[in-house]
């Protein structure tokens, strides 16, 4: 029988259908629901709704139940509806009596809640985390290959020299403003919910500044029935930011998938790092960035499916809100994968050296042209109509000289600037203080 059941049976068919995949994705929660019992026990302790020696008890025990999660020794039983079930049963298995009174001032609603906000900012620090590593790998690329040329595109045809010092700067700055997203998810997850209960707040006395502060919280939910509408805001929020650099991925890779194909053949990975074919035995297939821009369009696509699972919902709980999950929790996962090999990748790319030598880039330098007659005293429409002629006729030389140097652009690609804002942002995050307040927990 449930922790909340009364003397009915529920049946099996309709328990079936309702729990659904949460026993297997709660197992991701576990940890965080054992530090939101810690911080809620020991507020009730102050408020007498728990003896000091029953506090004693109850943190030992949910610090052992905490050691046996990091070891991969807790699971969740058939016969448990939820991983908050199966930590209170626990709990009340091994101490008795005062198990029973963990729940007191708290619902299930709120419980989860602050599961999923603390499991979200661990995500959120993996995820940063994750795109600062491949960040740096881009600026570092972006500097060793600063006067390597590439062609420039506008409407896939050629238009203008760039640089891979360019490319790769180009990513790693989209990459920054990405975490300016994250930063606004983070600020949105890293407030308190605990003490909202059902959504309607509570008759006994807690003391939800408390909690805030022994869980590492910014802030509170204040408003309690709005703490109970940020259950799938929270998701949509996050999802927004992840869907942010998905997106930068995607592009990225679809870059890499043009630029290593034959007929560009800019760049290049080692044998081990591509794939081949069953019957052509030349080919070396870029898998990897191939399945990075699916899988980053897939996570682009997150907070649409977000919002249609919340959208008309009224304020307060709906069961819809379960199956948030299902799609939010995967999807952070293939992220972070995502991040996690791009960087491999790019550790062992082979940059082509003279690339526009070859003739047919000789018109990438047709604005070159144009702006040396510019400098040189002719108007600008007449510059552009002489250089024009020349091509129409075929007597256009190219100068291949590079005189690019304002602001991000060739020659100045200002990648100081780009890591300082970057750096301005990541500073923001404090997750220093976070990991601080759950090892005081813990420990």
């Amino acid at each position: 029988m449930k922790i909340w059941q009364k003397n009915i049976d529920v049946n099996k068919f309709v328990e079936s259908f309702t729990v659904g995949k949460d026993r297997e994705l709660d197992l991701q929660m576990a940890k965080f629901d054992v530090l939101g019992s810690l911080a809620h026990t020991e507020m009730l302790e102050t408020i007498n709704l728990l003896t000091a020696d029953e506090l004693k008890t109850v943190q030992k025990e949910l610090k052992n139940i905490y050691a046996e999660i990091e070891a991969g020794k807790f699971t969740i039983e058939d016969s448990v509806e939820d991983v908050h079930s199966q930590v209170e049963w626990l709990l009340t298995q091994r101490i008795g009596e005062a198990g029973k009174k963990i729940h007191s001032g708290r619902s299930r609603n709120d419980q989860v809640l602050v599961d999923l906000k603390l499991f979200f900012r661990a995500c959120i620090e993996d995820m940063v985390t994750q795109t600062s590593t491949l960040f740096n790998q881009l600026i570092e690329l972006s500097n060793t290959h600063k006067d390597k040329l590439l062609p420039g595109y506008t409407h896939l045809q050629i238009a203008m020299p760039s640089s891979f010092g360019l490319w790769f700067g180009a990513y790693a700055e989209s990459l920054a403003d990405d975490m300016e997203m994250m930063l606004a998810a983070w600020k949105i997850t890293n407030k308190n919910p605990l003490g909202s209960a059902a959504g309607y707040g509570s008759s006994f006395p807690l003391n939800r500044t408390m909690t805030t502060q022994l869980l590492g919280f910014e802030s509170l939910n204040y408003n309690v029935v709005y703490a109970q509408m940020g259950r799938g805001k929270t998701e949509r929020i996050l999802a927004q930011a992840m869907s942010a650099v998905a997106a930068t991925l995607a592009k990225m890779a679809m870059d890499v998938c043009l630029f290593i194909n034959q007929n560009f053949s800019f760049i290049s990975f080692p044998a081990e790092l591509t794939t081949g074919s069953s019957i052509m035995p030349h080919k070396k297939n870029p898998d990897v960035f191939e399945l990075i821009r699916s899988r980053c369009n897939k996570i682009q696509a997150l907070p649409n499916e977000i919002a249609m699972m919340i959208t008309n919902l009224p304020s307060g709980y709906h069961r819809d809100l379960q199956l948030l999950k299902e799609n939010l929790f995967p999807a952070i996962t293939s992220l972070n994968e995502c991040l996690e090999i791009a960087t491999f990748m790019f550790q062992n790319i082979t940059i082509k050296d003279n690339i526009l030598k070859d003739k047919k880039y000789d018109y990438l330098f047709s604005v070159e042209v144009v702006n040396e007659l510019a400098l040189q005293g002719v108007p600008f429409r007449e510059a552009y109509k002489i250089v024009g002629e020349q091509i129409e006729n075929g007597t256009f030389a190219p100068s291949d000289q590079i005189h690019h140097t304002h602001e991000g652009s060739i020659g100045n690609l200002c990648n100081e600037q780009i890591s300082a804002a970057m750096q301005g942002v990541l500073s923001q995050f404090g997750f220093e203080k976070v990991n601080k307040a759950i090892e005081n927990l813990i420990h």
